[in-house]
C-alpha cells in the first residue's frame, strides 16, 4: 500500500496541476495522510527550479492549513474522527504515549521537530496539539516557521545545487532526519538545565 502511495504521488509531479496537487497532499499531510509532501515538492522543484518559491510558499500555506485542521481535530473531534484515523494508521499507541508523557514546552519542541524533520509524524502532533490544548495562536506560529523552513531551504538547495542535493538527500535522508532531530533536542535539553 505504501510503495502505490508512493507512485501514485510521485507521478503527480510529471502533471500540469501538480502545483495544485502539492497543495493538496501538504495538506492532507499535516492532519490525516501518511505520505510527505516532500516525494511531490522535490521533483517538481528539480523539473522547475525557476517555480522553486512558489512551490515552497504552496507547500507551507497548505501544510500549516493541514495542520490547523490536525488541530481541529484533536481540540473538537478526537474520539469521533481523529482516534480511528491513529489508529487507521497504527500511530493511536504513539499518540497515546505521548500525550502521557509530555507537557506544553514538550509540544512545542515536537512541533518544530516534526515540522522539520517529520519526527514524530506531524499529524500525531497537530492532533496531539489540539487534544492539549496548546493555544492555537503558538501553533500556527511554529507551523509556519518550522514548515515555511524546511519547504524554503528545500527549494533554495535544490534551485542552487539540483540533482547532486537530491541524490545526496535521497540517499541521506534518514540521517539528516536524526541529525536535525538530535539538534533540536539537543538545544530543548540545553533549553531545560539553564532554566
Amino acid at each position: 500500500m505504501l510503495r502505490r502511495l508512493y507512485d501514485w504521488t510521485m507521478a503527480l509531479a510529471a502533471r500540469k496541476s501538480s502545483a495544485v496537487w502539492l497543495a493538496v497532499i501538504a495538506f492532507v499531510e499535516s492532519s490525516v495522510f501518511l505520505v510527505p509532501a516532500d516525494v511531490l515538492f522535490l521533483p517538481m522543484v528539480l523539473a522547475r527550479p525557476r517555480r522553486a518559491w512558489l512551490y515552497a510558499f504552496i507547500a507551507t500555506t497548505a501544510s500549516v492549513l493541514g495542520g490547523i485542521a490536525g488541530w481541529l481535530l484533536g481540540h473538537f473531534a478526537f474520539e469521533a474522527i481523529a482516534q480511528p484515523v491513529l489508529a487507521f494508521y497504527g500511530k493511536l499507541d504513539s499518540f497515546n504515549a505521548l500525550k502521557a508523557a509530555v507537557d506544553y514546552e514538550t509540544i512545542v519542541v515536537l512541533l518544530i521537530t516534526s515540522g522539520l524533520a517529520h519526527l514524530p509524524p506531524i499529524k500525531v502532533v497537530t492532533i496531539l496539539s489540539g487534544a492539549a490544548n496548546i493555544d492555537l495562536g503558538l501553533f500556527v506560529a511554529s507551523a509556519i516557521v518550522a514548515r515555511g523552513a524546511r519547504f524554503f531551504i528545500l527549494a533554495g538547495l535544490l534551485r542552487h545545487y539540483g540533482d547532486s542535493v537530491r541524490h545526496f538527500i535521497e540517499k541521506r535522508l534518514g540521517l539528516i532526519t536524526s541529525v536535525g532531530a538530535a539538534a533540536l533536542l539537543a538545544l530543548y535539553g540545553v533549553y531545560v538545565l539553564l532554566k
